[in-house]
């Protein structure tokens, strides 16, 4: 099921997403100073591409830098980002088949908003235990 989704996510969003994304890395990594910015996008980049059977979990190393680092990346991207997801969660839900895919970018919101300080893990594999 998480590869149907991520073909259709792919298809809909999931290219212009990670576009967004990894433009915002170019730029962040143009501007020296702003480079953990950049490395920070193209890692949602990636995410942004093929999200379906992979999670987002608190970092335990991030440390208070992270907090100021979220709010400067939220003025300088993550609004534009975050808007992007929006729009593209409204046109997804639509239809019938995109409101699963509106709903994953409504998801994704906080995290364009809040990148530093989380990391993109793929999600266990429950398997069914047989006796």
């Amino acid at each position: 099921m998480n590869t149907l989704l991520n073909v259709l996510w792919f298809i809909f969003s999931g290219v212009w997403l990670a576009l967004a994304y990894a433009l915002a890395g170019v730029v962040f990594f143009v501007l020296i100073v702003t480079i953990p910015f950049g490395i920070a996008a193209f890692r949602l980049a990636g995410y942004a591409l093929w999200p379906f059977g992979r999670t987002v979990v608190n970092d335990s190393r991030a440390g208070g830098w992270s907090v100021l680092g979220n709010i400067i990346w939220c003025l300088l991207a993550g609004l534009w980002l975050a808007l992007i997801h929006v729009v593209c969660g409204i046109a997804l839900c639509v239809t019938v088949i995109g409101i699963p895919l509106g709903i994953a970018n409504f998801k994704m919101v906080p995290l364009a908003l809040t990148p530093l300080g989380v990391r993109v893990v793929d999600e266990p594999r429950h398997y069914p235990v047989y006796r």
